[in-house]
């Protein structure tokens, strides 16, 4: 197998302490802040979709639309950080959080469809920055430490999970009968806030190998392992986004009070990042291919749930265990593309990666809601349940191989 050993990938002098646990410490404050902002949007996203749409058929379009703008803008965000630095990076980005939320107010307050779908692509830009966070937190710890590191700014979203719900509950009605209009507005703020954050991390300027340098792209993604840790990566946030875009309104279409899917949901995000405080060591201790396998074994346990009924407490467990399950496949598959890259291959790699894993979930996305309006809830679990076969034999694949290899 050629992916990048060890002492090769970490020859990079460990950056000291003191600055990195800072830098580790605000993109965890920043993750909190920014994360809400893919909440709100997956909270009311359909929901707004349903009363703006000229056909319901369209309904979770934005969210869609939300998660190309993932897949679109990884590459020119990857390339932004390489050539100028990440923070030229986070600030493009939090501009972006700016404007999404301004522009979705606007498009709610003059009921025009096509305008919130259009501010949906800005927040799919700034939370394709947000995700870059995780590799930026890696590069300020020492190599020993990079999985732990990146753990601990995803532990940041739990936050994300509290701030946006309530920020959904508690602004969707103060200004009617624009129902989230003011909840956009105040997400603004937030992402406003979040730009002031990130303007204290202090991160090195690029360096010329980081421009020229490192192997051709090619033969870095031909590394068996790196593929494998794509296609885990993809499948658990395909499968999240999936069946998360479909819940909130498959709960509001089985009469269900939007409340509960705001709890939901709340808990659902807290579930996706609380294990986060502890990923990084069960990493570090039973290897990253082992935590991803428990996160695809919880996602599908999620859609087992889900088709045991439509109840409340049926949707609240099967979102619980879907967020744990995309914690730990998510995670685990980004450590594994931490060990597949030399250091000034790493924004190159890491930007390909987001790429390919955002444009997968993207394909999933535009065919959730049209699945729900057209088979039902029950269709968009059945579905799941083949990209999670895939992953999980591509694993297993690794691990005979793996097994196989002389000592």
């Amino acid at each position: 197998m050629s992916y990048a050993s060890p002492s090769t990938v970490d020859r990079a002098p460990p950056p000291s302490a003191r600055p990195g646990a800072a830098n580790v410490l605000r993109l965890a404050i920043a993750q909190a802040l920014a994360g809400a902002n893919s909440v709100v949007v997956f909270s009311t996203g359909a929901i707004v979709g349903n009363m703006l749409a000229p056909s319901k058929v369209l309904a979770t379009l934005p969210i869609s639309i939300f998660v190309v703008g993932m897949a679109a803008c990884s590459l020119p965000a990857g390339s932004i950080a390489r050539r100028y630095g990440r923070n030229a990076a986070f600030t493009t980005g939090t501009g972006c959080g700016v404007l999404v939320g301004l522009l979705s107010a606007l498009a709610i307050l003059t009921a025009n469809f096509w305008l919130f779908s259009a501010a949906m692509f800005f927040g799919g830009a700034y939370a394709a920055v947000v995700f870059s966070f995780r590799f930026a937190a890696a590069e300020c710890v020492a190599p020993e430490r990079r999985a732990r590191a990146l753990s601990t700014v995803m532990a940041g979203g739990i936050f994300a999970g509290v701030i946006g719900p309530q920020l959904v509950t508690h602004t969707m009605n103060l200004w009617p009968p624009h129902l989230f209009a003011a909840t956009f507005l105040a997400q603004a703020g937030v992402a406003a806030l979040a730009a002031v954050i990130l303007s204290g991390v202090r991160l090195p300027r690029p360096a010329a190998d980081d421009l020229d340098g490192g192997r051709p792209l090619a033969e870095i993604l031909a590394q068996p392992r790196f593929v494998i840790a794509v296609v885990c990566g993809a499948v658990s946030y395909l499968l999240m986004n999936f069946v998360m875009t479909a819940a909130p309104l498959a709960m509001h279409l089985c009469g269900h009070a939007q409340e509960d899917a705001n709890l939901g949901l709340q808990w659902h995000v807290i579930a996706m990042y609380g294990p986060s405080f502890f990923t990084g060591r069960l990493i570090t201790r039973f290897s990253a291919s082992r935590v991803v396998a428990a996160g695809l074994a919880l996602t599908g346990a999620a859609s087992i749930i889900g088709l045991a009924g439509v109840d409340v407490a049926h949707f609240w467990l099967s979102l619980i265990l879907l967020g744990l399950g995309w914690n730990f496949g998510f995670v685990g598959a980004s450590a594994m593309v931490l060990e597949c890259h030399r250091p000034e291959e790493r924004t190159r790699v890491q930007s390909v990666n987001d790429f390919i894993v955002f444009g997968m979930v993207a394909l999933g996305s535009f065919s959730s809601g049209g699945l729900l309006t057209s088979y039902g809830w029950d269709a968009v679990l059945w579905v799941s349940f083949g990209p999670l076969t895939l992953a999980a034999s591509a694993l297993a694949l690794m691990a005979v191989r793996t097994a196989r290899r002389p000592a």
